[in-house]
């Protein structure tokens, strides 16, 4: 799909330290930092500005916890199938063991068997390895008859949890949850991994006020040493980089730099050829939350929890390779259902000039696991909310009564999980399930409902995207200056971060002379473009990742207009300037 550049608007930055230089000034000012305090980054900061007790339900959480920890009860947490999910849980095991506890262990819903959060089957097996308590970590919110069911077996049950509430509450003991109605703490944007981050904290401070760790004879927990477990899951669920969640990234980067973190993450990043002084927060988001959520798209996700768990980096590293395999394989996958979904939109006579308000597809043979990196690669081509469904059970072949799920992704302007509220409130019985956010939510719904629900969300969705809102938006930091392609320049915006969701990595635009054009890796176009600068013509390499290779390379053009990032290229040792190009015209 076509895509429109915008330069951004040039605003003030007086609010800023005259020390910044004018375009990291500018970079800053117009992504809404309101002041040089949000430039501190420290734990410190961290620690001054947001008060965990702040989060509703923290002080009764905090006493259950304490109380199950001084009766050694045996509590199980119960955790989700992706990275964010999986973080949580190894946070809250490792924890649980920091605080005295050798009385827990974790389960993690299979997708294909169990689907989404504490649902009564899993209750049914926390009971059967004697759960007094469960402790749900970025899931739990909407569980309504999970939490039930262990309610009724006799269990004690707190929710951790960040997604949107329904209209009703889970009867749980307890329930965490930054989004949840009345709760007064500022960052709403937290991770699953970050409430958890938070209630340990909170759990510190009240186990501390009563005396917990001086009766027991063992010492204060330091949480701060489980910041690189909160940074990978921040980054990875996609989650808006506030000033809140960019503190936690970048003590949790700094950790992981000088060598501070665990055996499993350290495993990652070698597997993904990282440079872990190096590390930046796309690292997290592009090589390891995408191993760490193949074990939950194809397999199970104990393996990716198993691995953030190891105590050495050799066993770490068995098992590392292990979930690298499964995300080949997950790759493989997802691009075969890549090519057949834009076949079927083919087929319908979609194009980039002809789309829906909304697109939602279905294909019997579709892999569960990863319709929801499918619905996200439709939804960046085609600048459309959309949903990809997949059967429930692979062996349910009765059309009539098969349950489908579908995984959405939505555009900005339309929050996703307010659109099957309103398809749900004004269809009862069509969806027969559903939760997420603003831009990702997942659903079920019956197999033979699914063309109705198609026309639904087609409908609903055109209702209330505004012509604008379909557009697709390239935002540009404008021209970068040649004298400002450099290795140290490319360096400082890097310093500059951590970028992430609603916080993005600069990006610039320019027009450059074509030099040289090949494939590589069979749709990657490397390039060798020139510039006209005070010091002579000067050349550049960049690369644009899966482009139309019936476009390109493309003889015919002399110049190229290119919206791209500056990067730093390693290799061999030596280290230079690349381009990575979003967008890629002829001039």
């Amino acid at each position: 799909m076509n895509k429109k550049i915008i330069r951004r608007a040039q605003v003030s930055t007086n609010h800023l330290p005259e020390s910044l230089p004018e375009i990291i000034k500018q970079i800053y000012a117009s992504r809404g930092m309101q002041s040089a305090e949000e430039l501190e980054l420290s734990v410190a900061r961290l620690q001054g500005m947001v008060d965990e007790t702040a989060l509703m339900g923290m002080d009764k959480a905090c006493q259950l916890l304490h109380d199950a920890l001084v009766n050694k009860m045996r509590i199980i947490i119960v955790g989700d199938f992706d990275a964010d999910g999986a973080t949580s849980t190894a946070l809250m095991m490792i924890s649980l063991s920091l605080f005295g506890s050798n009385n827990h262990d974790f389960i993690v819903p299979n997708r294909f068997e169990y689907g989404y959060g504490l649902t009564p089957e899993i209750v049914d097996l926390a009971a059967q390895q004697n759960a007094q308590m469960l402790i749900t970590v970025d899931n739990g919110i909407s569980c309504i008859a999970g939490v039930k069911r262990a309610k009724d077996l006799g269990m004690q049950v707190i929710v951790t949890d960040h997604h949107l509430p329904g209209h009703s509450l889970p009867i749980a003991d307890a329930i965490v949850n930054p989004n949840q109605h009345g709760c007064n703490f500022p960052s709403k944007a937290l991770a699953g991994v970050g409430v958890a981050f938070y209630l340990m904290l909170a759990l510190r401070k009240y186990c501390r006020e009563h005396n917990y760790f001086a009766e027991q004879g063992i010492s204060e927990p330091n949480i701060a040493q489980l910041l690189d477990l909160v940074a990978l899951g921040t980054v990875a669920d996609v989650v808006s980089l506030d000033a809140n969640n960019r503190i936690l990234v970048d003590q949790g980067l700094k950790r992981i730099r000088a060598g501070k973190t665990r055996p499993g993450i350290q495993a990652l990043i070698e597997i993904a050829n990282k440079n872990q002084q190096r590390l930046v927060a796309s690292d997290f988001g592009f090589a390891l939350g995408p191993r760490i959520n193949a074990a939950g798209r194809l397999d199970d996700m104990s393996y990716g929890i198993n691995c953030l768990l190891a105590n050495d980096l050799s066993s770490a590293r068995v098992m590392a390779a292990e979930l690298d395999d499964l995300n080949k394989a997950r790759r493989e996958i997802e691009q075969g259902m890549q090519q057949e979904a834009e076949r079927v939109l083919t087929s319908l006579n979609f194009d980039d000039d002809n789309l829906p308000n909304a697109i939602s597809l279905f294909q019997a043979d579709w892999h569960q696991g990863v319709i929801g990196i499918v619905a996200g690669r439709l939804k960046e081509k085609f600048h459309r909310p959309c949903i990809v469904f997949a059967k429930a059970k692979e062996e349910d072949n009765d059309a009539d009564n098969a349950e489908i799920k579908g995984s959405a992704r939505s555009i900005p302007g339309l929050h996703i999980r307010d659109l099957l509220e309103h398809i749900d409130s004004q269809n009862p019985g069509l969806i027969i399930k559903f939760g997420g956010h603003a831009m990702a939510a997942g659903l079920s719904i019956k197999q033979k409902d699914f063309a109705l629900f198609q026309q639904h969300f087609n409908t609903v969705a055109g209702k209330w995207l505004k012509p604008e809102d379909l557009d697709s938006i390239i935002l540009s930091d404008g021209e970068l200056s040649a004298d400002l392609l450099t290795l140290e320049f490319a360096e400082k915006l890097r310093d500059a971060g951590p970028w992430g969701q609603n916080f993005p990595e600069p990006l610039f635009d320019d027009t450059f002379t074509l030099v040289q054009q090949r494939i590589v890796g069979e749709k990657h176009l490397k390039l060798v473009v020139q510039k006209d600068t005070i010091h002579g013509q000067q050349v550049f390499d960049g690369i644009a990742f899966n482009v139309d290779v019936n476009a390109w390379p493309n003889t015919q053009a002399k110049q190229v207009h290119l919206a791209y990032r500056l990067d730093v290229n390693e290799f061999r040792g030596k280290r230079t300037v690349q381009l990575m190009i979003e967008d890629l015209r002829t001039a």
